[in-house]
């Protein structure tokens, strides 16, 4: 059984070993690095000790530190929607950790901060995740972005 935990639970050696992994990084924005160091991750920490980016948090197998995901909400008009995202370590991909993390983050998007639409952006070759978000999407207001 999987848990979101505040993203500051987790030391940066923990997210640098997960982080570093070039088959991550290009499935993410060009703000996440690669190679990712332990200052990157000291500096990621730091952002979201300070709430900068959103609603973070780690993806936890009892103890073990297994990813990361956030809801980054939106303004003005838009401020009852927010971005999903997320990422899993390499070692834990198809154990099923990513859907049972957006199962927890979209029930948090609804029921703790009364969004309406919670939304994600995927590459066109992530079938892996578009699987994961197409589960989610069936039984909750969540909406599809391929990137292009």
């Amino acid at each position: 059984m999987i848990g979101l935990r505040n993203i500051n639970h987790t030391t940066p050696e923990e997210m640098q070993r997960l982080a570093n992994n070039h088959a991550i990084a290009i499935n993410l924005r060009d703000t996440f690095p690669y190679p990712y160091t332990i200052e990157n991750a000291v500096s990621f920490l730091e952002l979201t000790a300070n709430g900068s980016l959103g609603h973070v948090f780690g993806i936890y197998e009892s103890d073990t530190f297994v990813g990361c995901c956030s809801l980054i909400p939106q303004h003005d008009i838009y401020r009852i929607n927010a971005e999903i995202g997320y990422w899993i370590g390499e070692p834990y991909w198809g154990k099923g950790y990513a859907t049972e993390a957006v199962k927890l983050l979209v029930e948090f998007a609804f029921e703790e901060l009364n969004l309406l639409r919670v939304y994600a952006y995927i590459f066109e070759y992530n079938i892996s995740s578009m699987k994961v978000l197409e589960k989610r999407a069936l039984k909750k207001k969540l909406s599809l972005s391929p990137r292009l």
